[in-house]
């Protein structure tokens, strides 16, 4: 097999919420990659969160690992010598952006393209204008082995407004929130204007692949497409639940990734990476967490992973969490004593409105939780103090603290200050668009 062409198709706050899972999200892009090439059903981020879940994709790594603890627009970085732009540049790609990526601080001087051959013009993120200028890159597509990252800012708010008069999905009478949501009037219209920012997304989509078609590439290109995270929406990003940690994610190309294949044993976004190296034939760096999936579907392994990570350190504000998953139970510590919300990591949406109305501040909040994955889905029935699971949850926070250890976590330290220069909210205060806080 000659060097396939590699692309990431990645779009913001998504979750899980696209056709191919079941939700009646119109998505049939998505939904025809589904069909042509392998679709995970637990797929996870490594972070609930913008940049850190990003960095992860594009590294391979953990968020601490890479050195992205934080935003890209407060004043966080990824050690950008282990993008995987650098690892497939030494193979022979040519490599090119095009739309967001959100790992170079904006305050630091480095360019958003850092690391990359080629920077594809579109006037913003937006699908709208990422879609034709990708596809006019790929009618003029190198010669050579190329890797793309195209980055949407869709599903990312405000959502545009619902057409229910255009399409029918959109009428917020027969939408369904997202779980964990109440179904109310308010959460109805904020899905059924989701829904409409996911057609806008799915169709950018469509044209990339339509492009690949016309332009002769499809055979030789794999097609990773994803969500960074879960919904920005409250008890969702900025979580270590499924909620905010389940992602779309849907392969196809060569390697075996086709025939329209569904697996569900876990994998994770930092899994893209030594996949892309492993189809490249170029070798997988040391410093990689996540594995290649090729085995995995072309059924020479009967899973990957034991267990994922999860981790939170600074949102708008800072938040320490960590998480530790396995097929059956989620482990969640949290490393700053507080037993009220952190309400500045919660981004205003009109659900947030609502929950608020109803007394989502008062709930309570641990520092500790267990919970059981196949009987607990929503992970709202603590079993910290269960009897019958004292050994599951010390054997899941002795996993923690191995890796913790093993990877040098900052935490393990104290609190983890953030960069010279960087922004971030007070934990007390109630929305991420008030007065931030500068680190010295």
């Amino acid at each position: 097999m000659s060097q396939p062409n590699i692309i990431f198709l990645h779009s913001h706050n998504t979750g899980r919420y696209v056709q191919p899972y079941g939700h009646n999200v119109p998505t049939p892009a998505i939904q025809r990659l589904a069909e042509e090439g392998v679709l995970f059903r637990n797929a996870f981020a490594a972070a609930p969160t913008c940049s850190p879940s990003r960095a992860s994709f594009l590294s391979g790594q953990y968020p601490h690992n890479c050195g992205m603890l934080g935003l890209a627009h407060r004043g966080w970085g990824m050690d950008h010598s282990r993008h995987i732009v650098k690892t497939l540049g030494e193979a022979g790609y040519f490599t090119a952006l095009c739309g967001i990526e959100h790992t170079v601080p904006f305050k630091g001087g480095a360019h958003p393209y850092e690391g990359y051959d080629y920077a594809i013009e579109s006037q913003s993120s937006r699908a709208e204008s990422v879609g034709p200028a990708v596809v006019e890159f790929l009618k003029a597509a190198p010669q050579q082995p190329f890797f793309l990252s195209a980055g949407l800012n869709e599903t990312h708010r405000p959502y545009p407004s619902a057409e229910p008069d255009k399409y029918p999905a959109e009428d917020p009478r027969y939408c369904a929130p997202p779980r964990p949501f109440p179904d109310t009037p308010v959460t109805r219209q904020d899905m059924a204007d989701f829904k409409a920012c996911a057609r806008i997304m799915d169709h950018c989509w469509a044209q990339i692949l339509d492009a690949l078609d016309e332009s002769g590439l499809t055979e030789n290109t794999l097609v990773c497409c994803f969500s960074d995270h879960g919904l920005q929406w409250p008890l969702n990003m900025c979580n270590l639940t499924d909620h905010g940690l389940a992602v779309y994610m849907v392969m196809r190309g060569p390697g075996g990734f086709e025939g329209g294949k569904v697996v569900d044993e876990m994998v994770s976004l930092i899994d893209l990476v030594p996949t892309a190296c492993d189809l490249a034939g170029a070798t997988i760096p040391g410093w990689v967490d996540g594995v290649s999936i090729r085995p995995l579907v072309n059924g020479e392994v009967e899973s990957l992973h034991d267990e994922l990570f999860g981790e939170i350190t600074y949102h708008a504000a800072y938040e320490p969490s960590r998480s530790v998953r396995t097929k059956r139970f989620k482990y969640i510590r949290r490393y700053d004593g507080r037993d009220k919300l952190v309400l500045p990591n919660i981004d205003d949406t009109p659900s947030k409105e609502e929950v608020l109305k109803h007394g989502l501040a008062n709930e309570k909040r641990h520092q500790e939780m267990l919970f059981d994955l196949f009987f607990d889905p929503d992970e709202v029935n603590n079993l910290l103090d269960s009897p019958a699971h004292t050994s599951v949850l010390a054997d899941l926070r002795a996993r923690l603290d191995l890796y913790m250890n093993e990877s040098d976590d900052p935490l393990l330290g104290g609190h983890v200050r953030a960069p010279s220069g960087a922004m971030f909210n007070n934990v007390d205060g109630f929305s991420p668009r008030d007065e931030t806080i500068i680190a010295e």
